[in-house]
């Protein structure tokens, strides 16, 4: 067996055209031109770039964009001001904080100071809160670009068992909630596990489906795998080269090659599901605009 690939880049592409229409229809009919706002403190080199393609993703869907940059030694009560004024402009649908923050700076309370209204990450415990509960909210854009992969690709998931690696409040849990949750993608038996898990082979020898987000390259071997399992790889790990460009290569938590003979479908690192969250950041916006979870 040999696993179809499941294209994270083109299903992005094709979110952001769809998207992109439905912009030019509200710009005809005189409506709100969707406006994402991003905040990005420092200079951390894979936090500029994430916010570069953010921005750049904006202009292909005719959103319109802010960046509001600030040095690294901004301090807590100033960032927590320029939050302040992101949530009273009535001109911006959504806006991020770009994480890490620097170290002297408490991201749990800059999460809380955003309006969850405008929360387009989905991060606010009250999006977290709405998303458990099966109510509208803005769902966490990895997962919800996962939910969106599986849905686009016809990926059965009722009664399917699922098993998440890693329990981040980004990506483990809330995964662990929507593909629990009633609807498709849904209806799954899961199965969160964790660095403490006892035996973490035995559980994903069990998974038809397995979501990988441990943060550690290469960890999922073929024999953690049963034949035809669906493998989604979350992790982005640096890993040493002298041979690339660079001096490192990009890879997942996903013995790649070895695991793709096993698995029935698998997402590549890179290319995979870093684009489908950054699409999903896209389609929080537009519903943001368009008032359609807080009206």
């Amino acid at each position: 067996m040999s696993a179809k690939i499941i294209d994270g880049k083109g299903l992005a592409n094709t979110i952001k055209d769809e998207i992109r229409e439905e912009v030019e229809r509200i710009k005809e009919r005189g409506g709100k031109i969707p406006h994402l706002a991003a905040v990005l403190v420092g200079e951390n080199p894979a936090s500029q770039s994430y916010v570069r393609n953010k921005v750049r993703s904006c202009e292909q869907c005719g959103f319109q964009s802010t960046l509001i940059r600030k040095p690294a030694i901004i301090t807590q009560p100033q960032l927590l001001a320029v939050i302040d004024e992101l949530n009273k402009d009535e001109e911006i649908d959504g806006f991020i904080v770009q994480l890490p923050l620097p170290d002297h700076i408490d991201e749990e309370l800059v999460t809380l100071a955003i309006d969850p209204k405008k929360d387009v990450d989905g991060f606010h415990p009250v999006n977290f809160g709405r998303m458990a509960l099966g109510l509208p909210s803005y769902l966490p854009a990895t997962p919800n670009g996962i939910l969106e992969m599986l849905k686009r690709y016809n990926i059965e998931t009722s009664g399917k068992h699922c098993v998440v690696v890693g329990r981040s409040n980004i990506v483990g849990k809330p995964m662990s909630i929507l593909l629990a949750g009633k609807g498709y993608p849904g209806n799954c038996t899961v199965t969160l596990t964790h660095s403490r898990t006892k035996d973490l082979k035995a559980e994903t020898l069990r998974a038809d489906i397995i979501i990988m987000a441990l943060g550690k390259a290469n960890f999922l071997t073929a024999d953690m795998v049963k034949e035809g399992a669906v493998v989604i790889d979350v992790g982005i790990n640096r890993v040493d080269d002298v041979t690339a460009k660079r001096g490192y290569r990009l890879k997942g938590d996903v013995d790649y090659d070895a695991v793709a003979a096993k698995a029935s479908y698998i997402t590549p690192v890179p290319g995979g599901v870093g684009p489908m969250t950054v699409a999903s950041l896209l389609m929080n916006t537009l519903r943001a605009s368009k008032k359609e979870v807080y009206g």
